[in-house]
């Protein structure tokens, strides 16, 4: 199990960056008065809730990826590419936070992480399911 304690540590620090995101959002629900249900009415709050939702979104795709590319391949590299995708997420929400456009280069980040992991995962396993 010691090989896998990289990607457990990537995968715990998921959670607290989407920990961190909850907390920006609430935060910035109460800075505008803007109180939950309500989701709409200041543009830095529904960009800060798109942000932490779609980051939400990409979880099902790369945690799964992640452990099956460690369990497959390696699993240090399966930890740098979900610390380089953590990397990118938190680009990607301060992007988003600042002005929608400044989003890509973490939207850029973290996709090619995923894929890497997605792709070198499914690759192996078919790979070796072959043969």
């Amino acid at each position: 199990m010691e090989q896998y304690y990289g990607v457990a540590i990537v995968t715990l620090l998921c959670g607290l960056v989407l920990f961190g995101m909850a907390i920006t959002v609430a935060r910035i629900h109460s800075a505008t008065g803007i109180l939950a249900p309500r989701m709409t009415g200041d543009p830095r709050l529904e960009q800060a809730i798109r942000a932490h939702s779609n980051t939400l979104e990409w979880l099902p795709i790369f945690l799964p990826s992640m452990w099956l590319f460690a369990i497959y391949w390696s699993a240090t590299w399966a930890a740098i590419f979900g610390a380089i995708w953590l990397v990118g997420r938190i680009a990607y929400f301060v992007g988003y936070l600042s002005a929608p456009l400044k989003r890509y280069p973490g939207f850029f980040i973290q996709s090619v992480a995923t894929f890497i992991l997605l792709l070198g995962a499914l690759g192996r396993i078919l790979f070796l399911w072959i043969s």
